[in-house]
C-alpha cells in the first residue's frame, strides 16, 4: 500500500521517533509499504515519520541514483537496499562534504547541505538482529538524512539563518500545498492526490 508523503508543517515530522519492538503491529507490511511508497516516489530514503509513524524506522535504496548518475559516477555510489530499525548513530566523523539535498516532505526545494562524509551506526534489521556498521560518501548521507526524521530534523534546519529567512515564504507556501508533486501527500490531515 502506498501512504501519503507528509509534508513540512505536519507535525509528526518534528517529533523524536520512539524505539520500537519485534511486536510492534504489522511491521513487515509497514516497512513493505515504505518500500513501495519511496519507490512510487522516486525516492532514495523514506522514515516513517513521513507516512505518518513516529517510529524509529526508514529504509533506503540507492538504485535511482545510478540511473541517475553517468558511467563513471555509478561506481562510487554502491547499490544499497536496507531497513534500519531503531537506528542510533554512535559517531560521525571524516571531511564535512557539501551535497545538493531534497527531501519528499518538502517538495521542490534542493538545497546545499553541509554533512560529515562517515558514520558508525547502530541498528536492528527486520529480523532484529543488531548491527554496527561505518558507511561513507553518498550512502553515509542519504542516512544522515534519514536518520535525522527520526530525530524531528529537516534538511533546512542544516542551513543558515540568513538562508532559511530567504527560503521562509518558500516553506511556508510548501507548507500550504502550492507545490508540484507526482505522488500522495498529506497537508495536515488532508491527503491530497497526485500533481502535475
Amino acid at each position: 500500500m502506498i501512504h501519503p508523503i507528509h509534508i513540512i508543517g505536519s507535525p509528526v515530522l518534528r517529533k523524536t521517533a520512539k524505539d520500537i519492538d519485534k511486536d510492534y503491529p504489522e511491521l513487515e507490511q509497514l516497512i513493505s509499504d515504505m518500500l513501495e511508497s519511496m519507490d512510487s516516489s522516486s525516492g532514495v530514503g523514506l522514515a516513517a515519520p513521513q507516512i505518518g509513524f513516529s517510529i524509529r524506522l526508514f529504509t533506503i535504496d540507492t538504485e535511482p541514483m545510478q540511473d541517475d548518475e553517468d558511467e563513471d559516477e555509478k561506481e562510487e555510489i554502491p547499490l544499497i537496499k536496507k531497513t534500519f530499525i531503531n537506528a542510533h548513530i554512535i559517531e560521525r566523523s571524516g571531511d564535512i562534504m557539501t551535497y545538493d539535498e531534497g527531501c519528499l516532505s518538502i517538495p521542490g526545494l534542493r538545497e546545499e547541505v553541509d554533512r560529515e562524509d562517515k558514520i558508525l551506526i547502530r541498528y536492528q534489521d527486520e529480523n532484529f538482529n543488531s548491527h554496527e556498521e561505518t558507511y561513507e560518501g553518498i550512502v553515509a548521507r542519504i542516512i544522515q538524512h534519514e536518520y535525522d526524521h527520526l530525530e524531528g530534523i529537516l534538511f533546512t534546519d542544516h542551513l543558515s539563518v540568513l538562508r532559511k529567512r530567504l527560503l521562509k515564504k518558500k516553506l511556508t507556501n510548501i507548507s500550504k500545498g502550492i507545490f508540484d508533486a507526482n505522488y500522495k501527500f498529506k497537508l495536515g490531515n488532508v491527503t491530497k492526490k497526485k500533481r502535475r
